[in-house]
């Protein structure tokens, strides 16, 4: 039967079969010489041809019709608040868009857009403590949204990232949104939050919202973020010449966003392509903003870098997948044995010009998805937000 809605337990075994295209999420193998999956309480249990699973006796089985399996989707930068809700745009269910257009993780960049966010040390800290706390405790539509990224204040000390980690705060919000502008303040701050275990990511380019401002290349340098976070603008790039002398200067992560200049991603995506370090390429929408939702953003920005980056889109749905994973420390966006089974199920949407997906992405369309599983539950069938995939997978029963 044709899935429709969320259903499927975490819990036992499912074996996805007859699966025509495997993308890993891994640029060193990005394409699988594998036709099915054995996926078991969450988990990827084995990955291989049909008949050299293991048997899983009373398994259920989705037949993945001769379509692509890939990883589910991370969205490296968003600014969620609270549940599903964003005061940004006034809209209820963002984050179950977003899972329609194949996103199982996001990672917050600061929960900047809370109406009256605090900004003494004590109130942003006690925020991001609680956001972290209420995504962890109730998963948007089963989408895992790591929340509780703290935006740097002038005033704190070390013994503040502390308390922050201890509290289970991973995360430091955008630098450069709150009242830390100045590399050198910026620097000591990150090194602390290093120090905690927290990982930073710093605003580049022009104002996004009030109260943040310019970041040029010299305080991204300075401040040594772990992420540079949207590269190409969020939404206003900073000078090409000046991005493609970060991605040659800087050793960390560089983040290419769907609310950015698209020309100037094209650009940072080459450059890391010509250093060969399309490791450190990774992709979020920055949304919500002021340019709204995006919940096809993501497999946007795979389609822009696949057919006009010159970047092949095996590997572009890499950047969007593994690249996070590992840059993150996420224990999904790889299909590999012991990770969590976190999956979409696409194929070339209907009367693309491509052959196949991969030559559809190439040639520049969107991608249609059949179904979205998170931690070896089914969260969508069909998406509502993507045209139509040529091929959808079915939920055959035990």
């Amino acid at each position: 039967m044709a899935v429709e809605a969320a259903s499927g337990p975490t819990q036992g075994s499912t074996i996805i079969r007859n699966i025509g295209l495997l993308l890993s999420g891994d640029l060193a193998q990005p394409v699988l010489a594998a036709d099915a999956i054995l996926v078991t309480d969450g988990r990827i249990a084995a990955v291989g041809r049909l008949k050299d699973l293991p048997e899983a006796p009373g398994a259920a089985v989705i037949d993945a019709g001769g379509g692509a399996v890939a990883p589910g989707l991370i969205d490296s930068h968003v600014h969620p608040v609270f549940g599903d809700w964003t005061p940004r745009q006034n809209q209820i269910g963002w984050v179950e868009s977003f899972l329609h257009g194949g996103v199982t993780t996001m990672i917050s960049a600061g929960e900047v857009h809370l109406p009256g966010r605090p900004k003494d040390i004590v109130g942003l800290k006690a925020l991001a403590i609680a956001a972290q706390r209420s995504f962890a405790n109730a998963r948007p539509a089963g989408v895992k949204v790591l929340a509780g990224a703290p935006v740097l204040e002038k005033g704190m000390v070390e013994s503040d990232f502390a308390e922050l980690a201890a509290a289970g705060v991973t995360l430091l919000g955008e630098v450069g949104l709150g009242s830390v502008k100045a590399g050198y303040e910026a620097r000591e701050m990150v090194a602390w939050a290093r120090k905690h275990g927290i990982q930073s990511t710093i605003h580049t380019g022009g104002p996004s919202i009030p109260g943040s401002g310019l970041i040029d290349k010299d305080t991204v340098l300075e401040a040594d973020a772990d992420i540079i976070g949207h590269i190409n603008g969020g939404h206003t790039a900073l000078p090409e010449a000046h991005v493609c002398e970060l991605c040659e200067r800087s050793s960390r992560a560089i983040e290419l966003v769907h609310n950015g200049n698209e020309r100037v991603a094209i650009a940072a995506a080459q450059a890391a392509r010509d250093l060969g370090q399309l490791h450190r390429l990774i992709l979020g929408t920055d949304s919500p903003a002021g340019s709204g939702v995006q919940p096809l953003g993501i497999l946007r920005m795979i389609s822009l870098l696949a057919s006009l980056g010159g970047i092949r889109p095996e590997l572009a749905f890499c950047m969007a997948t593994g690249n996070t994973a590992r840059l993150r420390g996420l224990d999904s966006g790889i299909v590999e044995v012991g990770r969590a089974a976190d999956l979409v199920f696409l194929d070339r949407a209907q009367h693309s010009a491509g052959r196949d997906l991969l030559h559809s992405v190439e040639l520049g369309d969107i991608p249609g998805i059949g179904m979205v599983m998170i931690d070896g539950a089914i969260r969508a069938g069909r998406s509502r937000n993507t045209p139509p995939a040529e091929r959808v997978p079915e939920l055959l029963g035990h």
